[in-house]
């Protein structure tokens, strides 16, 4: 499921997660999740920094072998 929404910040920095994303990562009781700034965005996964980290990891990871893929020259697909 992929949706778009807006969340406020706060003056103080606070926001809070949006009510459809803590019912489906099961925080409707409060709970972790990990952040990782990309420079110009933020990774934010339910589970802390460690499946923050994962996430990150795998979705890197799949773009890396997409690009391996679409390269047409042989010589170069295991580089």
């Amino acid at each position: 499921m992929n949706e778009t929404m807006d969340a406020k910040v706060s003056h103080r920095g606070q926001t809070s997660l949006p009510a459809a994303l803590r019912r489906r990562w099961g925080l409707t009781d409060g709970g972790v999740v990990g952040v990782i700034d990309l420079g110009d965005a933020a990774l934010v996964v339910p589970g802390g920094l460690d499946a923050a980290r994962r996430e990150l990891r795998a979705v890197l990871q799949d773009r890396y072998e997409d690009g391996l893929d679409a390269l047409d020259d042989p010589d170069l697909a295991d580089q």
